[in-house]
Parts: structure tokens; sequence; C-alpha cells
């Protein structure tokens, strides 16, 4: 949809291509007079796309809304917004931000199956809202990597790290630069009809006095903050605490946040890395650095949607990777469920939270095993 590493649909390839439809040669074979084909991508992308972004829309909601009330219920019982651990900050801010991204995905599924109906104004704050939540949600992750950095490898004092008005401050700063990045979808999208049949849909739209160079430098400036930014972080953070862990931690108590540790990793690059890959190839296309063929095209097309929602996935497993493998947060819903369902019928995940169902609530955060300083990784299941 929009012409940076948030992009969620091709409708905006088929405008690239213009006349692609048409009666051109821009985008043809071996310089035939014959145009390329989109009815088979067209079909494709558009029974594979209403269907993943649902499938991904009732999972976040699902699993991030779970992080939402397990943070309400413990912060109820703290006098102050600054009281708890800056990793459950943050992890409160990727929650929210995971769950306004997915609450984006149904307009975008249901354009792909009548068009966009929503008007000009939903067409702007749901792209807004997609572009911003998506550069948040990954910032949100490399901080709390950093977070883990600090206590895990530097031991970074418990009273200082107890001060989580600074995990509140930093959060301000991603979601203000964070909404800056989101003012171009407010500025350029809008609706069109498109030129190969009688659908409108929510894409953006350059004037003509919009240099492709610009154009692309925005796509390099998402991959940047969107993907790369976040994975050096991650890295980083990750491989020195990964070390330090195989350095002070017995062998048996190690393997299973060594094991998270890589699980964080992999999962973020399997999700993202396909789709930016892509992207790049698509910008540097539109560069020239290759010559268009109508293969090409129709691969990038349909690689671009399919790979979008592999990466988009990633916020229904962010309640998995950070919040449900946490004792302290598995107890805090295990005593939510009881309370609402009544004991009898949360009496399985008494036994999942591995005994943390007491009504004594233990110090420290429930993303975390002991305390403050403890490692969040001691707390895998």
């Amino acid at each position: 949809m929009d012409n940076d590493t948030t992009t969620i649909s091709l409708f905006e390839e088929y405008t690239d291509y213009g006349d692609y439809d048409e009666n051109t040669s821009s985008f043809q074979d071996d310089a035939s007079t014959a145009p390329c084909s989109l009815k088979e991508t067209w079909l494709f992308v558009g029974r594979f796309t209403p269907v993943s972004y649902l499938l991904v829309f009732i999972l976040a909601l699902v699993g991030n809304v779970l992080v939402l009330c397990v943070i309400r219920r413990y912060r109820q019982s703290r006098h102050s917004p600054c009281s708890f651990s800056l990793t459950d900050t943050f992890l409160l801010h990727l929650a929210i931000s995971d769950l306004l991204l997915a609450l984006t995905l149904p307009f975008f599924a249901v354009e792909w199956i009548n068009g966009w109906i929503f008007g000009w104004f939903v067409c702007k704050l749901a792209g807004a809202l997609f572009s911003l939540n998506l550069y948040c949600g990954v910032l949100f992750l490399a901080c709390i990597s950093f977070d883990r950095y600090l206590a895990i490898v530097h031991a970074i004092n418990i009273s200082w790290r107890r001060k989580t008005c600074h995990a509140q401050l930093a959060c301000a700063v991603i979601w203000v630069t964070c909404l800056g990045l989101a003012i171009v979808d407010v500025r350029y999208r809008d609706v069109e009809k498109l030129q190969f049949s009688n659908m409108f849909v929510c894409q953006m739209v350059f004037s003509h006095e919009t240099t492709q160079q610009w154009q692309i430098g925005l796509q390099f400036i998402s991959l940047f903050l969107g993907f790369v930014l976040p994975l050096l972080v991650m890295l980083y953070c990750y491989l020195r605490i990964f070390k330090a862990l195989c350095n002070t931690t017995p062998r048996r108590q190690k393997r299973r946040p060594l094991r998270l540790i890589i699980s964080l990793v992999v999962v973020f690059v399997v999700s993202w890395a396909p789709y930016n890959i892509l992207r790049t190839t698509d910008s540097l296309r539109s560069l020239g650095f290759f010559d268009n063929t109508c293969h090409i095209n129709n691969v990038l097309d349909v690689g671009i949607v399919v790979t979008e929602s592999l990466g988009l996935a990633h916020c229904a497993l962010n309640p998995l990777l950070y919040g449900l493998v946490g004792m302290k947060f598995r107890r805090e819903l295990a005593l939510m469920c009881k309370t609402v369902l009544g004991p009898k019928v949360c009496s399985g995940s008494a036994k999942w939270s591995h005994g943390w169902g007491s009504t004594r609530r233990a110090p420290g955060s429930f993303s975390s095993v002991d305390s403050e300083n403890t490692s969040y990784f001691s707390a895998v299941a």
C-alpha cells in the first residue's frame, strides 16, 4: 500500500506499472507486443491476502488482549506507574502497538474482496496507523533486548531500573518518531480507481513532481529503521547475553534461556528478512539495476504479499515470545482465569503456571522470575 517498508498490498505495484495492462511495451518480455498479464497474480493475491490478514488479526487480537489484561491486573496491585520493570513497560507498549496494527488488517482484507469502501479519511487513518505501529513494534523489540542486555551483562543497579519513567520517556520518543514517519501516509495516501478494473483502492499516490529517487529513498529509510537497526541492536544485545550466560550459568540452567535467545532472533529474521529482501529487490528493479520482465514482476508481486503476511504474523507471535514464556506472567494469567471463570475451569492453568498460582505476589517483573536483575530468559517454561 505505501511506498516504504510498511506496504501491505501490491495495488501500488499496479500503479507503478501504469500501463502494464494497457497498450504499452514498458514491461514486455523481449520487447514483445503482448502486455504482461496480471490475471493469475491478481487471482492468487485476491484469495490469499484476505485469509492471511484475518487469521493474523484474530491471533494477534487474542494474544495481545491477554497481555494487556494481565498487565492491567498486575499494575492494579501497584501504586505508581513507575513501579514495575523496564521490560514490562516496553512489553505494554509492544502489546498496544501490535494490537493497533492488527486492528487495521480487516480493512485491507475487505479491500481485496470488494475494493476500498471506507472513504478517504479512513484510508489515510488506517494507512498511518499501520505504518506507525509497524515501526513502533520492531523498535520496542529492540528496546526489550537492550534492557535485558543492561540487566544481565552489566547488572544495572536495581534502584535505577525501578525508575521505569525512564522507559516511559523512551517509549514516548519512539511513538513521536514513528508518528513523524507515518505522516507520509497521511500526506500521500488516497483512494484511487485502478486502471485495469472498476475497484477503488487505498494506496500511496505521488505527484509527478515527486521523483522516483525520493520514493526509493523513503523505502530505504524504512528498511533501515524498520528492520536493519532493530536487527543490529537485537543481534548485539543477545550475542552479549548469550556469551554472558555461557560463562556464568551452570550448564543445566542455561539451556532454556539460550534456546529462547536463539528463538527470538530466528523468529524476527524469518518473519521480516524475506519481505525486506524482496522490497529491496523491487527498489533496485525500479532503479534499473536489472531488466524488467513479466516473470520478475509477477514473482515480486506474489513474493512481497506472501512474505509480508509472514512478517505481520510476528505481531501475533510476540505475546508468546515476550509474555507467556514468563512464569510470573503465566501465574498472573492463571489468577485472572480463576477470578473470571472459577477455580474448577482453570485448574489446568494452575499446573501450566508451574505452581505459581498462589495469591502471594513475588517481587519484581512479571516477565522475569525473581527480581528486576533476574534474567528475563530464566522465565522460559
